[in-house]
């Protein structure tokens, strides 16, 4: 890889922003929408996929159309210092959390996180769609749980909601998560899904059908309100909509995987 060597600040607690500061002709590539501010001279320009250029045109247009599966655009957007001296741009959280600064070379080049969770990275470091050995693990294993993968060795960042823990699995170990509360993990981080059983725990238990089998060795990492629940709890406050006790809810939660 050919990452590009960026140094980066954060600020705040629990709306957090990142300030990664660019050398002259350095890039930093993000989602759309996640830009907060940047200095004079850094030039934004939107890209087809993540600029990394691996296999040509076809190359490009599978990674992006395998982004598409995630719920992601097939564009992404670079910021470039094309000045002299040191330039500043800042990202900033979609929604109260933490922002996590991953740096790749130091997880043997791969992570894998939540499709929603990528915040921003050097250039160079690649962002897809990882797909697991048993494909419905990905498609039927809950809200969410496509995950992204980011390949390099780079510095990444990668957002997460509520009081972000870092778990290390040892060989043996193992750890079910609730799939929208995984973060992230570290590519040797076994994973599956497993079936929730018995009909009340579905219907009534508040959860969703699905856990998340990790098994180590391998760090993970866990968040404690993840978009989807804090939304769930907007929607049900508000007059008229669905009982939060409701059969009607656990029903929905089953298709909706909440």
């Amino acid at each position: 890889m050919n990452n590009h060597e960026i140094d980066y600040k954060l600020y705040g607690d629990d709306m957090q922003f990142v300030e990664v500061e660019l050398d002259p002709d350095e890039t930093v590539i993000a989602e759309a929408g996640a830009l907060m501010m940047m200095d004079q001279d850094i030039r934004m320009e939107t890209i087809f996929g993540d600029g990394t250029n691996q296999g040509g045109f076809m190359g490009k247009l599978f990674g992006a159309g395998k982004r598409l599966l995630t719920g992601e655009s097939l564009f992404m957007t670079t910021f470039t210092n094309v000045g002299t001296g040191k330039k500043h741009v800042s990202f900033a959280a979609p929604y109260p959390g933490k922002i996590v600064p991953m740096d790749l070379s130091e997880y043997d080049g791969k992570i894998i996180c939540q499709k929603d969770s990528f915040l921003a990275a050097a250039k160079g470091v690649s962002v897809g769609i990882e797909f697991q050995r048993k494909i419905g693990t990905g498609f039927f294993g809950g809200e969410g749980f496509i995950m992204q993968k980011l390949e390099g060795d780079g510095m990444a960042f990668v957002h997460a909601g509520g009081t972000i823990i870092e778990k290390e699995l040892q060989a043996g170990d193992m750890l079910r998560v609730d799939t929208g509360c995984l973060v992230a993990m570290t590519k040797d981080v076994d994973y599956s899904i497993e079936f929730v059983k018995g009909v009340k725990t579905m219907l009534f238990g508040g959860e969703g059908l699905f856990f998340a089998t990790l098994r180590g060795p391998g760090k993970v990492w866990v968040q404690s309100l993840p978009f989807s629940r804090l939304a769930s709890r907007v929607v049900a406050a508000i007059p008229g909509s669905k009982d939060e006790g409701s059969i009607a809810k656990g029903l929905f939660n089953i298709f909706d995987g909440d």
